[in-house]
């Protein structure tokens, strides 16, 4: 794994209906089989693994992200866009004035096995 810090931080606008700030503070180069772990004050977990053909761009949505408090939603923008979020186990409230500002479609919650099985069972 190879860190490049972003110097100085680069920071920027970004939001389509309100001003959402955000700073980029660096790079992370893996290898294949490497993986690199993102944590909360709060104790849940969020991993990226590399692999030789791709990422693992999250963990089993409907297993370790559950058991680390995050709960995966898929949502579309304005533009037609799509987003995987996780959202923190608590912060649901702070997650949802977010979708509002930002005029945000929830698509669906991947938290569990049985809105998964709604998804891809066609019920």
């Amino acid at each position: 794994m190879r860190m490049t810090p972003e110097t100085p931080v680069r920071r920027y606008r970004t939001g389509l209906r309100s001003d959402v700030r955000m700073h980029d503070v660096g790079r992370l180069e893996l290898e294949a089989d490497e993986q690199v772990t993102f944590t909360t004050e709060g104790g849940g977990e969020y991993d990226v693994a590399r692999k030789e053909w791709g990422f693992y761009a999250t963990p089993s949505v409907n297993g370790r992200l559950v058991g680390f408090g995050l709960r995966t939603v898929v949502v579309r923008n304005g533009l037609g866009r799509y987003f995987v979020l996780l959202v923190e186990r608590g912060k649901e409230d702070s997650f949802e004035r977010y979708v509002r500002d930002e005029c945000l479609d929830v698509m669906a919650w991947l938290d569990d096995d049985e809105a998964l099985a709604r998804l891809f069972d066609g019920r």
